[in-house]
């Protein structure tokens, strides 16, 4: 016979006990009994609408959109980020709420970037942060955008804790982005603070068959849970998980922003073959989910 270590009984007997005691009735204090009644286990997290990943025909409910059929912009689903400063990146434009950089005609958003006879620029960039935040589901941004040396338009996303969570850990997610001098390089790009609490990064580059200031394209990202799959023109070309991400933000919920910068570190300031002004214009915004 094996002999059972001291904890090891112990613990049985102690079990025992528990066993028995939970199967009698239990007295109280004014000599009454009652039954214990069974406990009830916790509830589980109910699930996050949309979280499980779907192919991108499946999202057809229209939850959000902004057409730009209106005569300016819609200030209850907009707001617009102002100034200059380099924005982190040594820009050189100066962002505005002046109709002459961000506008609305023949039912497209335009943001102008904008060369003074100074050769100062400005531009525009605008935002839907405490307007609306997107978690799972589709977004779609129908656009066209601008090319030469320095120009830079983006669509992309940040997540909507950033002024609880410092860029990186609330999470970036480049839906596209050019590079002026490089029309037919689409780029999109995951940021995020890695296990080493740094900045990490991952992403990919894509040669498009033609400049993409050549027309419109619909760039499109479709968020599921710890997945981020990215699509042109319904073409499936990139996907990413969670990258090294810690904590991992891109569960969260997220806001829309659209801009064109001009210079910096991205792509370099213009130069004299970079024509002026330049502009993005962007039929639509639409985030679908599906039923």
């Amino acid at each position: 016979m094996r002999l059972l270590p001291f904890r090891a009984l112990t613990t049985q007997l102690l079990g025992a006990g528990l066993l028995l005691a939970l199967s009698l009735p239990a007295c109280t204090d004014k000599g009454t009994t009652f039954t214990p009644g069974p406990v009830t286990p916790p509830t589980p997290p109910a699930p996050v609408a949309n979280e499980d990943a779907r192919s991108y025909a499946d999202y057809t409910d229209l939850v959000w959109s902004d057409e730009f059929d209106a005569g300016t912009l819609d200030a209850t689903k907009w707001k617009y980020d102002l100034g200059g400063g380099g924005w982190g990146n040594n820009e050189l434009e100066t962002y505005t709420n002046s109709t002459d950089n961000v506008f609305l005609s023949g039912g497209n958003l335009t943001i102008k970037a904008i060369r003074s006879g100074t050769g100062s620029f400005t531009s525009g960039r605008i935002l839907t942060k405490s307007k609306k935040d997107f978690v799972f589901g589709r977004i779609d941004v129908r656009a066209q955008v601008p090319k030469g040396k320095g120009v830079w338009p983006a669509i992309w996303m940040l997540g909507s804790d950033i002024d609880q969570n410092n860029w990186p850990k609330c999470g970036e997610i480049d839906i596209m982005e050019l590079r002026g001098s490089k029309p037919r390089e689409l780029l999109t790009t995951m940021h995020f603070q890695n296990a080493q609490g740094v900045h990490g990064q991952q992403g990919t580059t894509v040669t498009q068959p033609a400049e993409l200031s050549d027309g419109f394209h619909v760039y499109s990202a479709v968020r599921s849970k710890d997945q981020t799959r990215f699509y042109v023109d319904g073409q499936q070309y990139y996907t990413f998980g969670t990258g090294g991400a810690s904590p991992n933000p891109f569960n969260n919920p997220f806001f829309v922003v659209l801009n064109v910068a001009i210079g910096g570190d991205f792509d370099g300031n213009p130069d004299t073959s970079t024509i002026f002004p330049q502009q993005m214009q962007v039929d639509y915004v639409r985030y679908y989910q599906y039923k």
